[in-house]
């Protein structure tokens, strides 16, 4: 009767506690609308105030432009004349065009035909006509040169190379754009001609703002977003990231120079590399909204040595291309060879780094050993789907000692708990539970038995699994490779679409993610059922919570996963698989009663060990004296309450 009283109050309390936060709950929504009503009236008038500024700003630019074209004593006047145009330069890997307006690149296509778009119809094309907009910004005694707002002129004209001149004053300013055989790379010479009373004495920098859409180049919008960013080199050799996982962010503070800007998306970059290290002053990136068929916009306000005699020019580079570590090492290769703009090994610039390979220790598991054996492993040119069997085969064949030697840790409790149920007998009262907990331990170590050995051998497989779970997202090799039903192993597979984005999972159902979690639950249930032979029915019934949460997991892993890559999943689902195969295998050829007289023999080797007085080990011995140090403390604690 008093436990169904408790059971009553325990309810009453719990539906209390409910309607409570629903009340919260229902009062913070109330707030939450009420500043959201307030956000959107102050964001109205904001924008308003923001269209008013650019309207007054686009009429200053046109009436200055109008004024320069008008007036044939203004040193810009010929550069501000429309000369509408377009230069094509290409070499094996890139097809550039360059605009006569701003003297900048317009639009970037990769050759190779390795890289088409998700679906399959064309080539990839990084940035076109306003997606991108690269400016330089000089500042003259009287008048400034905005490079966007003016007309450049082609000269020295070549299938791989041109010169962009922008006519000022008798001077001029010439853009010499030269495209670097067999590679990715793009060289970039700034040069004054005749303009050195054009600018004040003391210029030495120009600046330049860059402002780009990134286009959305693959089938998933999150996970593409999940991994674009701006990344930059700092000239102590440190790789920065501004954002990713689709927030806006802004960074204003800069210390350092950077010798590298990178405007990043999931598989493609285009960085900028400086002769002499930028002084940045402003980054940005600003999620883009689906169906846009952008990733992010990007913004970046910096500066760059410049000198207005002419004598030295400033170097740049580009590199427009995929993001795959081996071209970023071999195009690093050719920067440091050419000694591109005074670039040499000494600088560091490891654009391999835009490849994520996860946290410095995973990094190196992955830089040092996965690269090199998944690149040995494409070069045999078979499908990527069997190239990632193969991989894991490798993987669960490096792990399987360190699986075996869990396995057998659980199976050494397994045939000592005969024993352990001896012990539970002598000990069936709750308050004693501290002394059965005690002969236990003694008895796991008498036998030479940790009930903490299967752990360890699974918590040092932990970085592998999470080195793959950086590595194979990452890996442009699977991007456009199908396998079974999947036609992209780089991004999801859609077998069933509703068409209709779905907090939480999305538009789709991945097959490849179902089929890992059902192989996840069924490794779980094999765990569970092995920890349970090894186990006494009150160890089971405390296991009980931990037992459903394993359940519950692979649910939350559909919902995270469901958008991945299949190849990720697909990896996944065949580790599950061939672990339950090697736990099968496992328990086949383990006999219990061998292994139960391997224990008994090692049991009398350290019973006669003087070492081990009494079979056990130095810290078992000291958990002992601890725990019947305990022991005394309660028992006189007991005897103090019955004599009160």
């Amino acid at each position: 009767m008093n436990t169904d009283k408790n059971t009553i109050i325990g309810f009453v309390l719990m539906a209390l506690v409910v309607f409570a936060f629903m009340m919260y709950d229902s009062h913070r929504m109330k707030e939450n609308a009420i500043a959201q009503q307030e956000n959107a009236i102050v964001e109205a008038a904001e924008q308003e105030q923001k269209e008013a500024q650019e309207a007054k700003a686009a009429k200053e630019k046109a009436d200055k432009l109008l004024e320069q074209q008008t007036d044939t004593l203004n040193p810009l006047f010929q550069a501000s004349t429309k000369n509408e145009g377009t230069t094509v330069i290409e070499n094996e890997l890139l097809r550039l065009t360059i605009n006569n307006k701003g003297g900048q690149l317009c639009k970037a296509e990769l050759k190779d035909s390795t890289y088409k778009t998700w679906d399959k119809t064309a080539q990839v094309v990084l940035f076109d006509n306003d997606d991108s907009n690269l400016k330089f910004l000089f500042n003259g005694k009287e008048h400034n040169i905005i490079t966007d707002e003016l007309y450049f002129t082609p000269t020295s004209q070549d299938n791989g190379s041109v010169t962009m001149r922008l006519p000022i004053a008798g001077g001029s300013i010439d853009f010499a754009y030269s495209l670097v055989p067999e590679s990715y790379l793009l060289h970039l010479d700034i040069q004054a001609n005749g303009l050195e009373g054009f600018f004040p004495a003391k210029t030495d920098k120009v600046d330049i703002v860059w402002n780009e859409k990134m286009r959305q180049q693959e089938k998933g919008f999150s996970f593409e977003n999940q991994h674009s960013t701006i990344e930059y080199r700092e000239d102590d050799h440190d790789t920065e990231v501004l954002s990713s996982g689709g927030t806006d962010k802004e960074e204003t503070e800069f210390e350092k120079g950077v010798y590298w800007l990178a405007f990043k998306d999931q598989f493609f970059s285009q960085v900028l590399i400086a002769d002499e290290a930028f002084k940045v002053e402003k980054l940005s990136s600003k999620q883009a909204e689906r169906e846009s068929g952008y990733i992010k916009t990007y913004d970046a306000e910096f500066s760059a040595n410049f000198d207005p005699t002419g004598k030295n020019p400033t170097n740049l580079n580009f590199y427009l291309g995929p993001n795959r570590f081996n071209t970023l090492k071999e195009n690093e290769a050719i920067l440091y060879k050419n000694n591109s703009a005074g670039i040499t090994k000494d600088r560091d610039l490891d654009l391999q780094s835009l490849v994520y390979l996860g946290w410095p220790l995973i990094r190196y598991i992955n830089r040092f050993f996965f690269v090199y054996l998944f690149d040995w492993m494409t070069r045999l040119g078979l499908n990527m789907g069997i190239v990632l069997l193969l991989l894991t085969i490798v993987i669960k064949f490096l792990v399987y000692p360190l699986m075996k030697k869990s396995y057998l840790s659980s199976a050494n409790m397994r045939v000592l708990k005969p024993k352990v149920d001896e012990i539970s007998k002598k000990y069936p009262k709750k308050e004693d539970a501290m002394q059965k907990n005690q002969e236990v331990m003694q008895l796991y170590s008498k036998y030479g038995v940790s009930p903490m050995g299967g752990c360890l051998p699974m918590l040092i497989q932990m970085p592998i699994w999470i080195a793959l779970f950086n590595f194979i997202p990452n890996a442009i090799e699977l991007r456009g490779q199908s396998f079974l039903w999947a036609s992209d192993l780089s991004t999801y597979d859609d077998v069933i679409r509703w068409g209709k984005h779905i907090w939480g999972i999305g538009d789709h159902l991945s097959l490849f993610c179902v089929l890992w979690c059902l192989s996840t639950v069924a490794n779980t249930w094999i765990s569970m059922r092995q920890q349970s032979y090894s186990m006494t029915e009150e160890q089971q019934q405390q296991m009980g919570m931990m037992k459903w949460m394993s359940y519950l997991m692979p649910i939350v892993f559909f919902f995270s996963f469901n958008g991945y890559s299949s190849g990720l999943n697909y990896y996944y689902f065949v580790s599950g698989i061939i672990s339950i195969l090697m736990m099968w295998y496992l328990r086949k050829t383990t006999d219990d009663a061998k292994l139960l007289q391997k224990l008994e023999e090692r049991y009398k080797r350290r019973q006669a060990d003087p070492s081990k007085p009494g079979g056990m080990s130095g810290m078992a011995r000291r958990l002992q004296e601890l725990a019947e140090l305990q022991q005394k403390k309660l028992e006189e604690q007991q005897r103090k309450n019955n004599r009160q």
